[in-house]
Order: structure tokens, then sequence, then C-alpha cells
């Protein structure tokens, strides 16, 4: 990730989300120790339909809520705010925190029930391994070296099972998943939907951190477990909830689902053979301080990121965080914002490349002239632009406009565009004549408007047989790479000589 006193200026803004129902003989109480809490915050109190009285407190905390918690110290008081939301209907935990989460502001978020379960001292615990820059989430563990009241040998036997299938599903091995403790990084609230609406948010969240790739840690916490007459409410039918969650987002992928591109760009994440196939044809042209123009999720980033200096970068905030999340805590990889359409920010110019690298990007340009002599600045003499394009015009299909294609290539047009843009055209080649006929009959005849998964876990089937394409020229292909070499003393069209540029940041 970013550096921590990069990333949250040095003093990041707690973000608390605190979901209600019927809690009338505790809610001052947590509240008060919320706000004692020593972080600048912010605190997201939703009331899900109480009847007992406590949605008439909820509501009254965006007025002087310093008396209404009996509290005087102007310290707290400014240190803290709140924000009340009133659900109409009682729906559920998982509603809940859907409708807080909508409302963070904050760099951190935490979840915090509302009984007394769990300690609010416990929040510096939580966020540290965040804040230092080793996680992007944190579960407080109530099964590892803390205090916690003993209760309930079958909710213990319980719990274990659920998060043993959670850890099976995931990949993970947390020893809590049920925990309400979680703590993560309030960008990735830009990636995910929450979708349950009681307590098998539990196990949606967790599926989706691990989709994620996010960095998860534990800590201990402690825990002070109620009875049921004490007010607790998870029953059984929240267990049965809560393994159908499991199963479900085993196979189910919801992380910013409503991208077609990312669909796409995920679905090829998992293609390792695939991705490797690709890389073995692009690396004898990479050299070692490298411009990623268009890095997405990170698919050809997880090759590059072996070289000396990698400045991964991409336009989408959403495809930044991946980035972040991947590869910000690497130190030869920096994440940058870099929009091909528009002039390079300073951050990006200010450095120098012997290689940029530019997969599946060229097409999202309206302009692609300019994009290539833009390119062909940054670049210094006699380094090279590795280009790979979506091939054959007429392979132009819905999976094309869903993802923001605005044209597919010929090796002619290529060719000169790179001349054009002052480039020598060092090497051109097609290549996956195999990926051809799927392509054409989901995006051209059935219309698609994403790369199936079953065709995406083909292309990584077929590897073998597209290394035999290796040994000779395709006359076509559904891609086309292309490395352009930008000659010694000699400027592109438009740009000013080398020797202008600054120095080596």
């Amino acid at each position: 990730m970013i550096h921590p006193t990069t990333r949250f200026g040095g003093d990041p803004l707690l973000s608390v989300v605190v979901p209600v129902y019927n809690e009338r003989v505790t809610i001052r109480e947590i509240l008060r120790r919320i706000v004692a809490t020593p972080r600048r915050k912010e605190v997201i109190v939703v009331d899900d339909g109480s009847t007992d009285g406590t949605r008439d407190l909820v509501a009254s905390l965006e007025g002087d809520w310093a008396a209404l918690l009996d509290l005087d110290d102007p310290a707290i008081a400014a240190r803290t705010r709140f924000q009340a939301v009133l659900q109409p209907r009682n729906r559920g935990k998982g509603a809940a925190l859907a409708a807080g989460f909508e409302r963070v502001r904050g760099d951190l978020v935490i979840i915090q029930d509302a009984d007394l379960e769990y300690d609010p001292r416990d929040y510096e615990v939580l966020i540290e391994p965040i804040v230092s820059g080793d996680a992007d989430v944190v579960y407080g563990s109530r099964m590892i070296g803390n205090r916690r009241r003993a209760l309930f040998f079958w909710h213990l036997v319980a719990n274990r099972l659920v998060t043993l299938l959670s850890n099976v599903t995931t990949n993970l091995i947390l020893t809590d998943m049920e925990t309400c403790y979680k703590a993560f990084d309030a960008r990735l609230l830009r990636r995910f939907r929450i979708r349950s609406k009681g307590f098998d948010v539990e196990p949606e969240l967790t599926a989706k951190f691990a989709r994620m790739e996010a960095r998860i840690y534990e800590v201990p916490v402690s825990y002070r477990g109620r009875t049921y007459v004490e007010g607790k409410k998870i029953g059984w039918k929240d267990g049965v909830a809560t393994l159908w969650a499991i199963l479900r987002y085993a196979f189910v992928d919801e992380v910013d689902n409503a991208l077609p591109g990312y669909t796409t760009l995920r679905r090829m994440r998992r293609l390792g053979a695939y991705n490797r196939w690709m890389w073995q044809k692009l690396e004898p042209f990479v050299g070692e301080r490298i411009l990623e123009v268009g890095s997405g999720t990170g698919n050809m980033t997880r090759f590059l990121m072996a070289r000396a200096d990698v400045t991964a970068t991409d336009m989408d905030e959403r495809y930044l965080d991946t980035l972040r999340i991947l590869f910000g805590h690497h130190p030869n990889v920096n994440v940058r914002f870099m929009d091909l359409g528009k002039p390079a920010p300073p951050e990006i110019t200010a450095r120098r490349y012997d290689t940029i690298v530019c997969l599946n990007v060229l097409e999202h340009v309206e302009d692609d002239m300019s994009a290539l002599r833009r390119l062909h600045a940054l670049l210094e003499p006699g380094g090279r632009l590795v280009l790979v394009v979506p091939a054959l015009e007429a392979l132009h299909g819905a999976i094309d406009v869903a993802i923001g294609h605005f044209r597919r290539y010929g090796e002619p047009v290529i060719r000169a565009r790179l001349a054009e843009a002052g480039f020598d055209a060092e090497h051109t080649r097609y290549f996956n004549s195999l990926g051809i006929p799927g392509w054409w009959f989901n995006s051209v005849v059935l219309r698609r408007r994403s790369v199936p998964s079953i065709q995406a876990r083909i292309n990584s089937w077929l590897v073998p047989l597209l290394r035999l394409e290796d040994r000779f020229e395709p006359k076509w292909g559904m891609s086309l790479v292309a490395i352009g070499r930008k000659p010694v003393g000699r400027s592109g069209p438009g740009e000013a000589a080398d020797e202008s540029r600054p120095a080596v940041c």
C-alpha cells in the first residue's frame, strides 16, 4: 500500500459504523466508550427499526450529542462527529451496515456492535497493521490470546465450523471469521456492495475481501459475551443463512461486478498459464525501468515487479485501489494515476523509462496518435514501447463496445502509426489465432458484454497449442504485439529534444 503518512496524511479519519437494533440499555455506554478513544473519528449509528426507544435516542445524536451522552470534555467533542441513519424498518445487520457504509467519509472503517461485548479500547490494536502499511483488512479474533467470557460451548463449536468452511472456500487461515470487529481501508468500499441482510454479512465480507486479494491480518481482542437474557440475538436460523452465504460466495464473484471490463480482467487474472505465455512473448523486449500504462488489476504487473523500478498506472480509482493492495507495499513499485488520453502528470514525466508496457490500452483512447506521441516523449532514447492491441476489425463487437474499445488494429495500420509517432517498428506479430472463433461467437453473434468465464479458461487450456503457434508466423490472430524503439538522437513529431527532459528522478 501507499506509505501510511502519504495515504492518510499522518492523521487518518476513523469511521466507526454502529448497527443498532433494540439496544436501549447499552447504546449510551457503548457510544461513550467509542467517543473516549483517542482517534479523530466519525461515528455512523444506523438504527435498524428499533421498537424499544433506541430509535429516538439515535435520531437525537446529530444534535447536542455530548449532552446526551453526559460528556463535558471539549477535547473529545472536537475530535468526534456523529451521523444518525434511521432505517424505515428492521432489515438485519447486513442491511444496516450497507446503509452505514454508504455514508463513510473516513480513511479507515471499523464495525462496532451496539452492545458491550466488544471493547473500543482495542481500536488501536485493530488499526495498527493498516496504518503501518502491512494490512488492508484486520479481523479482531476472540480466539487468540486475550480475555473472554466463558459462555456457550455449542456457539464455539458452530463458530469454528463456519470459520473452517469459510477458510476452505477462501483459502484463508482465520480463527474467527464471525467476529464483529473488522477494520479495513475505506477505499475497499468502492470495490463491493453488501447483499446480505442479516448476520450472513460476515462470510460475505470475508469472501469479498479474499476475492480482492486484500492483505488480511488477525489480532487478539477481548470479548465479553452476553447471554440471551442479557439481549443476545443470534440464533440457529442465522447459522443456516451463514452456511448458505459461505457456499454462495464460494462460487459467485460479485466484487465490482457492475464493470464489464473489470469482470473480464478478473477472469483473465486467474489464467496463470495464458498470462505466463503472454509474458514469455514480451519479456525479451522489457528493460529495468518500466512504465506500465493501464495496469488494470495487475495481470502483467505480477511479472514486471521483479524489475528494478516499475511505475504501474491506471485512470480508474478502483483499479488503482487494486494495484495498491497487490503491489503498493513493494519498494520498487510505484502506483500512480495516468490517463493516456491526456498529458502525463508531473510524477510520471519526472522519471525516465527504458521500457513502456502498454497492453490492451491504446484501443481505449479515441485519439490514439496523440497517445503514441506522448509515450514516445516519455521514453528515453533507445527505449522500447511494448504494445499489445486487439486485432482484426471484423471481430469488433459487443464486448469491445462494453469495455470501451474504439477500434481493433491490423498489422499495416499499427506499423504506420508507430512510424508517424516517431518509433522504429522493431517487431510486429499476430498471436492467439485459436481464440478468434470464441470471441467472434460471443461478441459479434451473441453480443455478450464480457468474456465468459468458460472462454477465458479455454484460452488457458489451449496454451500448449498456442506455443505451437509460436513456431510459425500466423497471418492473423485475436491480438497483435508491436515493439517500437525510440531512435537515439531523434525527436518525435511535435516533441522537444530529449536533452530538455529533467534528470533522472
